[in-house]
């Protein structure tokens, strides 16, 4: 494994880590709120948080770019302006992209819990790390031996994590099992626009995008009020400012020349996390069913991170 792989599955994981925790917000949040004006208020200010974060970056960016310019830049000032109008509209088109996309699968998630048990609902959404793949052979994307293992380790330890009861696909799990094959296409979308655009500035998009249209769905179908916003302000907040505008971004970045399989299953550890804070927040204790299951997890990451063995011909 390389610096820059070890440093980018860093990142992912710190992002299940901080969706893991958020399954407590959500589930606080949904008390006050309907699917869509949690999503919708949560989303909004993801988006907010980025903004000062986009003006810093510039800043800074613009001042490396003024110590490090050269006679070459300025001779090509209007291939530059070419460019840039080009990488704006990559960047409008992304950010569009992957927030109809957030919007869909958030949603479909939210209002997919409500009928169904927690545990069903992890494993069915988690199934995301065998759809990725599969989405990926239809664009003639290889996978590796060794990621396919992970994803059968993936999937036995978040059978043992989440299941706890028998598995038939009724009305809820139909709606997740929506959510998952959308959020697979979420990780592939990304995975196309951050190798093209800057990844925070598309992330900020994204959220805009998929808060108006989630606040617009919330007055026509639910009746949000402002008194049941502000009883959530907790579970908003770190929906808002730490699962969307820090995670989601941190998907965005920690994404940028990884294998999406392997993006996939290491994301997929938000299902452990969520049981490890159930047991520090919430008091909730884990079997040794659902230990052995973040066991696999576990595996499923370090068999996914192996490197391919090279074929050597005979002289």
């Amino acid at each position: 494994m390389t610096g820059y792989t070890l440093r980018q599955s860093c990142i992912l994981f710190l992002t299940a880590l901080i969706w893991g925790v958020a399954f407590v917000a959500q589930s606080a949040g949904m008390e006050y709120l309907g699917p869509f004006t949690y999503n919708g208020v949560r989303s909004v200010l993801g988006g907010l948080v980025l903004l000062p974060c986009i003006a810093l970056l510039g800043r800074i960016q613009g001042q490396s770019g003024a110590e490090t310019g050269s006679i070459q830049d300025r001779n090509q000032n209007g291939q530059g302006q070419e460019d840039g109008a080009a990488g704006r509209k990559q960047l409008l088109t992304g950010g569009l992209c992957c927030g109809i996309v957030l919007f869909v699968a958030s949603n479909f998630q939210q209002f997919g819990i409500q009928y169904t048990t927690v545990g069903k609902a992890g494993f069915i959404t988690a199934m995301y790390i065998v759809i990725v793949p599969l989405l990926g052979l239809l664009v003639h994307r290889k996978v590796g031996l060794q990621v396919w293992i992970g994803v059968l380790f993936g999937i036995a330890g978040l059978y043992l994590l989440c299941m706890k009861d028998s598995f038939r696909l009724e009305k809820g799990d139909a709606l997740v099992l929506v959510c998952a094959f959308i959020f697979s296409l979420h990780i592939l979308v990304i995975d196309h626009f951050s190798q093209k655009v800057d990844g925070v500035k598309m992330s900020c998009i994204q959220f805009w995008v998929c808060g108006i249209l989630s606040l617009l769905c919330s007055f026509v179908f639910e009746t949000p009020n402002l008194q049941n916003i502000l009883a959530a302000w907790m579970p908003v907040c770190y929906g808002g400012i730490l699962s969307c505008g820090v995670a989601y971004t941190l998907q965005i970045i920690g994404q940028k020349g990884m294998n999406p399989t392997v993006a996939s299953l290491i994301l997929s550890l938000e299902s452990v996390v969520a049981v490890v804070a159930g047991f520090l927040i919430l008091g909730q204790s884990m079997s040794r069913r659902e230990l052995f299951g973040c066991l696999m997890m576990v595996l499923a990451i370090m068999s996914a991170q192996l490197p391919e063995r090279k074929e050597t011909g005979e002289s």
